[in-house]
């Protein structure tokens, strides 16, 4: 499923920038497989449960996460980045 656009909660543009150059490449380049499919099998994209329930998460690294939201509009947000602990 193709994402027209991405929107980011100022909370994940505060996680964004301080996490590392290194991890920034790599989240910019999910991103692009992101954006021309959300369930590429690459992104391991999948539903949370529990207090997360209703919320989305696809994988940068084999610790960091994205945690995100469909709207809509077809459009996405992008709510976090974070290791697993933001499971917890």
């Amino acid at each position: 499923m193709r994402v027209p656009d991405v929107l980011y909660t100022t909370h994940f543009n505060r996680a964004y920038k301080k996490i590392s150059n290194e991890l920034k490449l790599q989240i910019d380049e999910r991103e692009q497989y992101f954006l021309a499919d959300c369930f590429d099998i690459r992104l391991k994209t999948h539903k949370l449960s529990g207090k997360l329930e209703g919320l989305w998460a696809f994988s940068i690294t084999q610790k960091h996460r994205i945690l995100f939201t469909f709207e809509e509009d077809g459009m996405v947000t992008f709510l976090d980045i974070d290791d697993h602990d933001l499971y917890r």
